[in-house]
């Protein structure tokens, strides 16, 4: 294209006026700034500092549970894989693990009222979590699968009573 026909459509777009793109933009921005506005004026001098978990260290447990048991859970899919189903009892009791600490991250997340009552699942799911993978503890992410499990039971005891 030369310069030439360039300008010409320049001169054709502007010509027609408001194109889509601009119209976009500018009821985004529109948008932003009405978002904005209603945001900041919503709660004046709403102290944020209370919106924390109250139980952060085990939040962070409970959160480095869930990562390790995807981990022992892919090393145990790859396993499967193979045509080796000895991991079987292990995945399934670590997938039971996570969506028991999954559940339980979301309510101390929230400072819920459940959390102490439901740390006493978690306690369980994690105990049978690390029975079973310290059986095979030669697999590196059975083994930390194993010690989150452990650490988080030590946070919730630590922290629940």
């Amino acid at each position: 294209m030369t310069d030439k026909n360039s300008i010409t459509e320049q001169d054709q777009q502007q010509k027609r006026g408001i194109n889509r793109r601009d119209m976009l933009l500018a009821m985004g921005a529109a948008a932003t700034a009405a978002y904005a506005g209603t945001a900041a004026a919503a709660m004046p001098g709403h102290d944020h500092s209370k919106h924390k978990p109250r139980h952060g260290d085990v939040l962070s447990a409970s959160n480095a549970c869930t990562e390790t048991g995807q981990l022992c859970i892919a090393h145990c899919l790859v396993s499967f894989v193979e045509g080796d189903t000895e991991l079987a009892e292990c995945a399934r009791k670590v997938h039971e693990m996570q969506t028991v600490c999954t559940a339980f991250s979301s309510l101390v997340a929230g400072n819920s009222e459940y959390s102490k009552e439901y740390s006493k699942i978690c306690i369980t799911a994690c105990n049978d979590c690390e029975k079973i993978c310290r059986e095979h503890d030669e697999h590196f992410e059975c083994k930390d699968c194993a010690d989150a499990c452990q650490a988080l039971v030590k946070a919730i005891k630590k922290s629940f009573g």
